[in-house]
């Protein structure tokens, strides 16, 4: 045992490389792929765990790298060589904690009144998304978040035209402030004219019911719109 304790890291066994070195020197020693190795624990007879999880970080054609991990669907991480079910739930929950984790980070000190700050706050759990999400934010007087809803998935225009499940879930929690929010796939969060029709009509409409929207924020990759600073609600 007491010469194993002075072995490097390059002396270690292949297969406890990413187990000892965490032990040794911390996680943060680790690489992408020795990451994901410990969370995948096993490869097969032909090949090491770290080589199935380089597999998964290159395999994408899009977007490659630890970033890709939080774009992967169950059926496209089993048709990866060396991930089964099992393995492919584990990757889909750690890729579920790491986004959580951002966004409680930001919701310790996010003010729901800077575009920025919000868009930070839901910028990991929608730039992935391969379709249009809209999401709706409920504020009291304080603006203050009272909880957050999925409004649509897929087609989010045609759904938020019209305004009565809004401004009905508004009056349900007792919102005195909304805000709108949708990402677009494309990464590209520059308006349409739909987009940009779509936030007059929800003003109006809140302006005669006294619910006021805040803003419309659309998410792209990265980065974001915010209507409001655009000049559309004033």
């Amino acid at each position: 045992m007491k010469q194993k304790e002075h072995l490097t890291v390059k002396e270690l066994p292949v297969t406890e490389q990413p187990y000892e070195k965490c032990e040794r020197y911390g996680a943060a020693s680790l690489s992408d792929a020795e990451l994901l190795a410990v969370i995948i624990r096993s490869g097969s007879k032909r090949e090491r765990a770290v080589d199935v999880a380089s597999r998964v970080l290159t395999n994408r054609k899009t977007e490659q790298g630890i970033v890709s991990l939080c774009q992967y669907t169950m059926e496209e991480l089993c048709k990866i060589n060396g991930i089964g079910k099992v393995k492919a739930i584990q990757l889909l929950c750690l890729a579920e904690i790491s986004k959580r984790m951002v966004k409680a980070t930001y919701g310790m000190k996010i003010r729901f009144s800077s575009p920025e700050a919000i868009a930070n706050y839901y910028m990991e759990q929608m730039r992935h998304l391969k379709v249009e999400q809209a999401v709706l934010l409920f504020l009291d007087t304080k603006c203050q978040l009272i909880r957050d809803m999925e409004l649509s998935k897929g087609s989010v225009n045609a759904s938020i035209t019209a305004p009565r499940e809004i401004f009905l879930n508004a009056l349900k929690y007792g919102a005195v402030y909304i805000i709108l929010m949708h990402n677009h796939p494309s990464g590209d969060p520059m308006p349409s004219n739909e987009d940009i029709q779509t936030t007059k009509r929800i003003r109006e409409a809140g302006l005669i019911i006294g619910i006021k929207l805040m803003d419309h924020i659309i998410i792209g990759d990265t980065t974001y719109v915010s209507l409001k600073e655009q000049g559309y609600l004033e």
